[in-house]
């Protein structure tokens, strides 16, 4: 494809952004205009990809990281064969459209991850890229069945967020040589140039992070093309190519201005652009029919090269059979039922809850292959380095346990991508309090509805001297009221042993498990008449009860403990109490609401719900006439057990509580 056919598309996806945005009088313009040469390059000569196959597995993944740009991607999907047809385009930023503001996973065919908080995107590529190393190490012979590229489009923006900063460290550490950044590098943001707050030299940066860095003309076709082979060709380094562009390319009066960034170019304006790009003027969304089979060759190429790796599969698969079955069951997400079988502890012993899913861990290593684990710079903490496995890295590849260091924000993101590439189950760990530093990341993933799984340690008050600022009040509350977030708060080890159950089946969205620094009673459940542990699957429970209750106690985490101190109490006043075990608000109000009214009659009006947290969870299940046992401010530096006395969260306050 010589430069002139390139340029017909580069300048139909101007065209094609330019009327979305007029269309829906909202949108970006700007990046669309001037990222288009680089893209069409891309596309029509390194991309491989398949649009009548969007999944193919050793499909290279590309990541638009600056979603406002979205008309961008939706025009590259529609000319390059996806089953995206042109009536999307004209509804963009509509009412169930298939085109929305920014790209949505799951929404759209082709859309790798959503995107739209700046950053998230980068971060999602690096983890895709991560999964790609692991796999192939893990899973290549002869036949190299895992092998390609992940593409990420950037923008200044993208590259001031933090985010940006701790994934480009990270993945330059790791030498994830399969990653490719190009960089709209435009000198242009909302506010207007980038000189009135990002002056740094970029290229610097990542190569200070041990990236292979390049500097190009953004609408140079041949050097596109180069600076491309060039980064494919630098196997031992991430590489990040600066294409120097211009904003709203093609527009006689907006571009290069900050005008042409987030608003309609306007009519008259959109009529100059399209003359000044060869385009017809007077009609709106135009794709010349030499444009399609120009762009078709592409995907066909694509479809040759995805039925080149099926047949190099099948002789990978006669070969090795048993690595090739266990690869399909990490691709398709199939865990072994052996997975579910996880022991319960000793009754009668003390354990935290993070090293209870410790010891989990280990057992579930070996039998989940898929499973790639890590936190941030605090794995003895969280207990999340199994017995079984080794540390992922330049020189050990096929290690499973990721050093993320101190960048959770990074960790979120990166798993994020893990969990989208497919082949992995990612779980990452920190303490509670710094989930307030991955929450967008966090968010992002309940949005998109994906597998990652949060082990949250150092959940409360209980984890003691460290004071305030390792102490959290809010997140429990806070991550409950986010939308498809499932949020796991265990009672005890055994209950512990069912979270990771339920974060195992659930592949409709994220699980955290919210875990202990302090032991925590392990009961024989038989023996004192609790009901066995595998209740935790409904969210919450009746744990035990007298006959005739007209009180109930509801708790959570280390506070069931409490709660049952709390009923001894009252039976000494000759109350009779129900305490329900709840530790998961989101999973009991999935119940049915038979099941709900079963555990928490609404005839039974007296009830005190206790938790070393902030109370707004918890007024939905104790009624106007029930009360709370919680905190309202910042806990403090002191051993655990004076801090539960001196913030008033004992069993004597619970007795209170039904005293009003």
């Amino acid at each position: 494809m010589d430069n002139q056919q390139l340029k017909k598309i580069a300048n139909t996806i101007r065209g094609l952004s330019m009327d979305g945005v007029q269309t829906a009088n909202s949108g970006h313009p700007g990046l669309p205009m001037g990222m288009a040469d680089v893209a069409t390059v891309l596309w029509s000569k390194h991309l491989k990809f398949n649009p009548s196959n969007p999944k193919w597995e050793n499909r290279d993944r590309f990541v638009l990281s600056g979603g406002h740009g979205s008309m961008l991607i939706y025009s590259l999907l529609h000319l390059y064969g996806y089953d995206l047809p042109l009536s999307e385009l004209k509804n963009f930023r509509q009412w169930e459209s298939k085109t929305p503001g920014h790209p949505e996973y799951g929404e759209t065919v082709g859309v790798e991850t959503t995107t739209g908080p700046l950053g998230q995107g980068f971060a999602n590529a690096v983890g895709m890229a991560l999964a790609e190393s692991s796999l192939a190490a893990r899973f290549n012979r002869a036949e190299k069945i895992v092998d390609h590229f992940t593409y990420v489009m950037v923008g200044d923006g993208d590259l001031e967020e933090g985010i940006a900063h701790e994934a480009a460290s990270f993945a330059g550490h790791n030498q994830l040589g399969k990653l490719i950044v190009l960089y709209d590098d435009n000198n242009i943001t909302i506010d207007g140039s980038t000189k009135l707050s990002f002056t740094e030299d970029v290229l610097k940066r990542h190569e200070a992070y041990g990236w292979h860095v390049q500097h190009i003309d953004g609408h140079d076709y041949d050097a596109i093309d180069e600076a491309i082979r060039q980064a494919q060709a630098t196997t031992d380094r991430p590489s990040i190519i600066a294409c120097k562009t211009i904003i709203g390319y093609g527009s006689p009066n907006r571009a290069g201005t900050s005008k042409a960034h987030g608003e309609p170019l306007g009519v008259e304006e959109v009529k100059l652009s399209k003359e000044a790009l060869g385009l017809p003027a007077d009609q709106s969304f135009y794709v010349a029919p030499e444009v399609y089979e120009l762009t078709k060759s592409a995907g066909q190429n694509g479809a040759n090269k995805e039925k080149t790796w099926e047949e190099s599969f099948q002789k990978y698969e006669s070969a090795n059979p048993k690595v090739a079955a266990t690869y399909k069951d990490c691709m398709n997400g199939v865990i072994q039922k052996k997975a579910f079988d996880i022991p319960y502890f000793e009754a009668g012993s003390k354990l935290a809850t993070r090293a209870a899913s410790g010891k989990i861990l280990d057992y579930l290593a070996p039998i989940v292959p898929n499973f790639i684990g890590g936190s941030a710079d605090l794995t003895p903490s969280n207990k999340t380095f199994p017995k079984t496995e080794e540390s992922f890295g330049p020189s050990n590849r096929s290690g499973r346990y990721i050093h993320y260091g101190v960048r959770e924000h990074g960790m979120g993101g990166i798993m994020n991508g893990l969990a989208l590439h497919g082949g992995i189950l990612p779980y990452g760990a920190t303490f509670f309090v710094f989930t307030d530093y991955m929450r967008p990341a966090m968010r992002m993933a309940a949005l998109m509805g994906i597998p990652v799984i949060y082990v949250m340690t150092h959940d409360s008050i209980g984890l003691g001297e460290d004071g305030p600022t390792h102490q959290p009040i809010a997140q429990l509350a806070s991550f409950r009221a986010m939308p498809n977030m499932t949020t796991i708060r265990p009672m005890c080890g055994d209950e512990t042993v069912e979270a990771w159950k339920i974060a195992l089946q659930n592949k409709k969205g994220p699980t955290m498990l919210v875990l202990t620094r302090q032991g925590l009673p392990i009961y024989d459940r038989k023996s004192e008449g609790m009901a066995p542990a595998s209740m935790a699957q409904k969210g919450g429970y009746v744990l035990i009860e007298d006959e005739g209750a007209d009180h109930i106690i509801i708790a959570t985490g280390s506070e069931v403990e409490i709660a049952l101190d709390a009923k001894r109490l009252l039976n000494e006043k000759d109350k009779k109490v129900r305490v329900v075990s709840m530790p998961s608000t989101d999973i009991f109000d999935s119940q049915p609401e038979a099941y709900r009214e079963e555990v928490l009659p609404s005839a039974i009006r007296k009830r005190v719900a206790i938790e070393a947290a902030a109370p707004e969870s918890w007024y939905k299940y104790v009624g106007l006439e029930g009360s709370i046992v919680g905190l309202s401010r910042f806990g403090a530096s002191a051993p655990y057990q004076v801090l539960y006395e001196k913030l008033g969260i004992t069993a004597e306050a619970v007795v209170k509580g039904f005293n009003g």
